[in-house]
């Protein structure tokens, strides 16, 4: 009687082991796909330049401030304008 307990006892741990390690797997990892963000100018180079001489203007920037920011403005809308 003890070996037929000990027989059974022993198969179902086998069974819990063996169905633990086919349950928990076979999940699969869905692949999110890719996104670009694009930003469109909506202002002319015009506008942007007249904004930050207001800026300066109004004692808002310094002039070292609005020279760099001027320059950066028109070097980044050339180079999107060759694009």
């Amino acid at each position: 009687m003890r070996v037929c307990k000990a027989f059974l006892v022993g198969m179902a741990i086998m069974v819990m082991v063996g169905l633990g390690g086919c349950c928990g797997g076979g999940t699969t990892v869905k692949e999110q796909p890719i996104t670009t963000t694009t930003t469109t100018n909506t202002t002319t180079l015009g506008e942007e330049l007249k904004s930050l001489k207001d800026a300066y203007d109004k004692g808002i920037i310094t002039e070292k401030e609005y020279n760099a920011a001027k320059e950066k403005i028109i070097k980044q809308r050339t180079e999107t304008d060759k694009k």
